[in-house]
């Protein structure tokens, strides 16, 4: 083996290393919360009495464990079997996720379309608008979303957080920029077949933008799925508020059970990314057109 093969290997275990090293350190809060599901009252109270406890905060050495001494499922059977607010909140959270990706992503490609097959200078006025929205974080549209609702009457129902979601300028945005790239050959060798303008959307569009449309769809469910701002500002029933609000309050009470909730809550968006990461991956890094 000659010298030069000899570094570039050690530079490239080096390599390796430096990259294993950060990628654990970057699960270690969702290892830590796994494991922490499995661990009993009593365990967690040894290992994070030095927080939680008024008078020893800080006192005492906090103990991460990776492996616990008794595993148990204590936490999963009191947090499913024994809560059932857990499970109201949990099918809130897929009332409003579920329909807003759907009908988020449908509207969004009929207007993308819109944007992509007829150009105009108000067309491009608009869609600056949506550009102009889509930087904006939600804390600054809140506001308005808050008063139109209290104008429309939805306010502290379900269309408060429905009808701001399905009408989101963020899918328009990306699926406006994917839609451009089509050849144009393919739209005209259509119109040559006499396809009007729906056949034109529904068999060229749709199937060349099929990875573009997943992904904006798993973008736009991990992020309503996690929202925490819309329903704390537009929603006052509790029976309303979906999961992510039931987290934050949770951790008030028993740690054990915030980290099984916390672990259940995981589950869908990570299914979701396991089953998905192809499309991701090709709808918005590569933006590739079969």
């Amino acid at each position: 083996m000659s010298k030069n093969m000899k570094k570039r290997r050690f530079k490239n275990g080096c390599l390796w290393l430096a990259i294993t090293l950060l990628a654990i350190l970057f699960l270690l809060p969702t290892i830590l919360t796994v494991v922490n599901s499995f661990l009993s009252a009593a365990e967690i109270e040894r290992s994070y009495g030095a927080v939680l406890g008024g008078d020893t905060y800080m006192k005492e050495q906090v103990i991460l464990r990776l492996v616990p001494d008794i595993a148990t499922g204590e936490q999963y059977h009191t947090f499913l079997l024994q809560s059932p607010e857990y499970l109201q909140k949990f099918w809130n959270s897929v009332l409003y996720t579920v329909p807003i990706t759907i009908l988020q992503v449908a509207v969004s490609a009929l207007a993308a379309y819109g944007f992509c097959r007829r150009p105009s200078r108000l067309r491009r006025l608009i869609f600056f608008g949506y550009l102009v929205l889509t930087l904006m974080p939600y804390q600054v549209t809140l506001v308005p979303n808050y008063l139109v609702s209290k104008q429309l009457g939805t306010y502290d129902t379900i269309w408060a957080i429905l009808l701001p979601g399905i009408f989101s300028p963020f899918a328009v945005f990306l699926l406006t920029k994917y839609m451009q790239r089509i050849p144009r050959e393919y739209i005209e060798a259509a119109q040559l077949d006499g396809a009007n303008e729906w056949q034109i959307f529904r068999r060229i569009f749709l199937p060349q933008c099929k990875s573009a449309l997943f992904a904006v769809g798993m973008l736009v469910f991990f992020d309503y799925w996690n929202m925490v701002e819309q329903p704390m500002v537009l929603l006052e029933q509790e029976e309303l508020q979906p999961l992510s609000i039931y987290l934050s309050r949770i951790n008030e009470g028993e740690l054990g059970l915030a980290f099984a909730a916390a672990v259940i809550y995981m589950i869908p968006c990570l299914l979701l990314f396991l089953g998905g990461e192809k499309h991701l991956e090709e709808g918005i890094v590569t933006g590739g057109i079969k």
